[in-house]
C-alpha cells in the first residue's frame, strides 16, 4: 500500500491556474521511481476519470479535455508528482486524486478539491 497525499487545490476563477502536488512520503524511491503515476478526477455525481499520466521515463499522456492546458511532471528525488493546470474552466471542477497505473486500490488518498465557478 502506497500512502499518497494530494494538495494544492482551491477556488479559482475561470482562466486561472493551480498547481497540484502528490507526495508518496512512505514509499522508497526504488519503489516509486519505476511507477507510472497519474492524476485522476471525479466531478460531483460522476466517475473517476484519468486526466494525465507520466511514466518512469517521463513520457506523458493527457485526456483530450485537458490537452494544451494541463502539464504533468514528477520529481523522483521528492517522490512527488505535479499537475500544473492553466486556463481552468468550470468543467474542471472536481476532486483530484493521484495514483499509479495500474491503480493501487488501497492507495487512494483524500484528494484535493478544485472549484472553478461558472
Amino acid at each position: 500500500q502506497m500512502l499518497l497525499v494530494e494538495s494544492g487545490g482551491g477556488l479559482v476563477q475561470a482562466g486561472g491556474s493551480l498547481r497540484l502536488s502528490c507526495r508518496a512520503p512512505r514509499t522508497i524511491t526504488s519503489v516509486f521511481n519505476p511507477l507510472t503515476m497519474a492524476w485522476y478526477r471525479q466531478a460531483p455525481g460522476g466517475q473517476r476519470d484519468l486526466v494525465a499520466s507520466i511514466s518512469s521515463r517521463f513520457s506523458t499522456s493527457y485526456a483530450d479535455s485537458v490537452k494544451g492546458r494541463f502539464t504533468i511532471s514528477r520529481d523522483n528525488s521528492r517522490k512527488t508528482v505535479y499537475l500544473q493546470m492553466n486556463n481552468l474552466r468550470p468543467e474542471d471542477t472536481a476532486v483530484y486524486y493521484c495514483n499509479s497505473i495500474p491503480v493501487q486500490d488501497s492507495s487512494w488518498g483524500q484528494g484535493t478539491q478544485v472549484t472553478v465557478p461558472s
